[in-house]
């Protein structure tokens, strides 16, 4: 199976659900993964950096001397420029972003394929096109992905294919904390007991949570592992026991978490986090560490449910729930947790995925055939720019 993927994260800036999923794609296919375009001095021109088995990274780099309205086409000239070079036969085209849409439409795929991981609409500085494109996205997508049960609930009945598949974990990956690791440099001189966190640092983070903990437990440490995004570095709380650590490499990640003694979700609730799913969650559970985390929905439901995860919210019930995960017997948590997740694994989401795709292109060729052949209707789905002129795409920035 090729793919063809457009997507609003950048492959090296955090390895997450389209990196894992498009990973294991890549080992019996080629998949392109098209990047956000960016505006660059010079002419426009693809920039590709190749990863292992058959994924290639596809940067459209758009000049910026070509005026704003012709930037789709640009775009759109680009994106065929590496289809002709890289894909050989048939290909699904596989959203992340509706915003890619106003250059993606004219693509010929089997199959077109929504993986809809979050509410992008909710994130700060969402483009307030975003909600008309999803609707789009919805009305042309032959299946459409959710990353949790919140998004689940929130998206079934706009199509009458959505199908559920939770974020997932790579166990012997996240495993290898359990084991001990060497102590990276700049984690080893920090005092313990260490409460820690990977991720994003955004807008999604409840920093007056982080502030009152670290106030409240001067001898407790708080690790914050990965990059920021959309805040002011300089506005981040800031304390002698308040640690970030900066961007790491996903492969580093276990040695980190090693040197943890309890792993923390500490979002806000607010609409940027009301429908996320943080595939961290059963990646601090694989790698044997406690967990506490504020009350978000896919947290809550099924970890909190299961005592897998310890939920509070204010200052001093986190503060209680850290200081109970402190002073557990792990073994019993431990057991239960591993038992969850005997039935997680990235592997088994891309089969069931793959295997939604096939019935989807099935379907849809005898559809096709039964329409040539006179048999039925023929149900042709327009495409969403087809009829009027070209809008600008505010991601397409100057």
């Amino acid at each position: 199976m090729n793919i063809v993927c457009v997507s609003h994260l950048r492959w090296d800036f955090v390895f997450q659900r389209p990196q894992q999923l498009l990973s294991r794609a890549a080992r019996h296919g080629t998949v392109l993964y098209i990047e956000e375009p960016t505006i660059v001095h010079g002419d426009s021109h693809l920039h590709v950096s190749g990863h292992a088995d058959g994924l290639r990274v596809i940067e459209l780099r758009i000049s910026s001397h070509c005026p704003p309205a012709e930037r789709h086409a640009s775009a759109r000239r680009l994106i065929a420029e590496a289809i002709e070079k890289y894909v050989q036969g048939e290909f699904v085209l596989w959203y992340y972003t509706p915003m890619a849409l106003p250059f993606t439409y004219e693509l010929n795929a089997t199959v077109v394929v929504y993986d809809c991981m979050d509410e992008l609409s909710a994130f700060a500085g969402a483009p307030s096109e975003m909600r008309a494109y999803e609707s789009e996205l919805f009305r042309i997508a032959d299946v459409v992905f959710t990353g949790g049960q919140s998004l689940y609930d929130a998206k079934r009945l706009r199509h009458e294919r959505v199908l559920l598949f939770p974020s997932s974990v790579d166990v012997p990956h996240f495993a290898r904390a359990r084991r001990g690791a060497e102590a990276p440099p700049d984690q080893a001189l920090i005092p313990r007991p260490r409460i820690g966190f990977f991720g994003v640092i955004d807008e999604r983070m409840d920093y007056d949570l982080l502030r009152g903990v670290a106030r409240e437990r001067p001898d407790w440490h708080l690790v914050l592992v990965g990059p920021t995004a959309k805040v002011d570095p300089a506005t981040l709380p800031q304390a002698p026991n308040l640690h970030y650590l900066g961007a790491k490499a996903y492969a580093e990640l276990p040695n980190y978490i090693a040197g943890w003694d309890v792993a923390m979700l500490p979002f806000a609730r607010n609409e940027s986090t009301r429908f996320i799913s943080p595939t961290k969650t059963p990646e601090y559970l694989a790698a044997g560490r406690p967990v506490v985390a504020t009350t978000i929905q896919d947290v809550v439901k099924p970890y909190g449910e299961q005592r897998l995860v310890r939920i509070a919210d204010s200052v001093s019930d986190f503060t209680a729930a850290v200081e109970a995960s402190l002073l557990e017997e792990p073994q019993e948590r431990q057991r239960r947790a591993d038992a969850f997740l005997a039935n997680l694994s990235w592997d088994r989401t891309w089969r069931g995925m793959e295997e939604a795709i096939s019935q989807a292109a099935a379907e849809k060729n005898a559809a096709t055939k039964a329409a040539l052949d006179g048999i039925g209707p023929r149900e042709g789905r327009s495409h969403p720019f087809s009829e009027r002129g070209e809008t600008t795409c505010s991601t397409i920035s100057s």
